[in-house]
């Protein structure tokens, strides 16, 4: 062990090294006056300490580091912990072309078996979309809510029926050809799932197609270095409305993480607005949509298959590009489809988790 002016170095038995900032030593204190053990809350406040805080000792016993602080205070951590905290937790993401289809799940199987469940959310996160087959052919988006966590409700309605209707006020409501695009680009956080509910299918074509847009910018990125970054930078506005509601927003194609990884796609030709045409780098900014939206609706890109009556297409909003195939209008065609937010889906995955480990403890005992 090392004490320096600003942190301590550990190094563990297995041969490890950690270097630990003095205040994040004492910022993460765990013991009862530091944090809440019932809900990890923490109690203690930064900013009573100096900020040039130094433990007065540092003690590895075992596999705990016991430190004394200036004040009399005592803090012990685990090394276990530790290590765990150092290695990144990300979701495997598994990028998919043309020739993928989605995982398929029992509906029935998905909302009462837990196992089920979560196989299905572990690929949902994956992939970005899984399909639930034999469900029922009427209105029943409202029960996945169990697993899916609440339904995202927007000012165009909670559920919404897509049907040929002369009257509709987007393309989505005739029987023509529906490009790849993300839904609702017009919100500042646009709903991150969408579950896609095929009630009845009696049309010839009208195919439903899935495009990977991580795949997609990964690809872009790695091509044209230059121009992925003008996606990212440039703000795009995006406008849906009816009579009775507007919405607008203004943000990038792509969207990064804070560690420079590709966080969301948004792009919706349809809904997309003229920019300002003098805006500085504007021509750039065209060539690389030009590239992106050429790429995005290749054949390579595009995952088709029809969606019959009784299957649920869950695709990852901020991910997934989603479109159809034009379709004969005279037989009958009704989807239903309604949002969701990954957050929840996040949510119920620990939440089962949790409960089959309680079982499986319990079934050792």
């Amino acid at each position: 062990m090392i004490k320096k002016d600003e942190s301590v170095e550990i190094t563990w038995k297995n041969g490890e090294t950690t270097l630990l900032p003095n205040l994040w030593l004492r910022d993460n204190c765990a013991c009862d006056l530091c944090r809440n053990t019932q809900t990890t809350e923490k109690l203690f406040q930064l900013a009573q300490v100096d900020v040039n805080l130094m433990p007065e000792t540092v003690d590895l016993i075992e596999d705990e580091l016991h430190l004394l602080w200036p004040d009399g205070h005592r803090s012990v951590y685990e090394g276990s912990v530790i290590r765990t905290l150092t290695i990144p937790q990300t979701t495997h993401l598994r990028l998919w072309s043309s020739e993928f289809r989605p995982q398929q799940f029992d509906y029935g199987k998905f909302k009462h078996n837990d196992s089920i469940a979560v196989d299905a959310i572990e690929n949902f996160l994956s992939t970005g979309t899984i399909l639930l087959t034999n469900a029922p052919t009427t209105e029943s988006l409202e029960y996945l809510t169990p697993r899916l966590g609440p339904l995202r409700e927007t000012v165009f309605g909670r559920i919404h029926n897509v049907v040929v209707d002369s009257t509709g006020y987007n393309v989505a409501s005739t029987n023509l050809e529906l490009p790849p695009h993300t839904d609702l680009p017009s919100y500042s956080w646009p709903p991150s799932v969408q579950a896609l509910h095929m009630l009845v299918n009696e049309t010839e074509h009208g195919e439903s197609i899935i495009v990977d847009g991580f795949a997609v910018a990964t690809q872009f990125r790695n091509d044209h270095p230059n121009w992925f970054d003008r996606l990212c930078c440039t703000p795009v506005p995006f406008r849906i409305f009816d009579d009775n509601n507007e919405t607008f927003a203004t943000q990038p194609i792509i969207q990064l993480d804070t560690g420079g990884k590709i966080a969301g796609v948004r792009y919706s030709n349809q809904t997309m607005q003229p920019m300002n045409p003098v805006r500085t780098g504007l021509t750039e900014f065209y060539r690389a949509y030009h590239e992106i939206s050429t790429r995005i609706n290749s054949d390579r890109a595009k995952a088709i298959f029809r969606l019959e009556g009784g299957q649920i297409l869950l695709v990852a909003g901020h991910r997934v590009l989603h479109a159809r195939k034009a379709f004969s209008a005279n037989a009958n065609r009704h989807l239903q489809d309604a949002y969701f937010e990954h957050d929840n889906i996040r949510n119920h995955l620990t939440v089962i988790q949790r409960r089959l480990r309680k079982i499986g403890n319990t079934s050792l005992q």
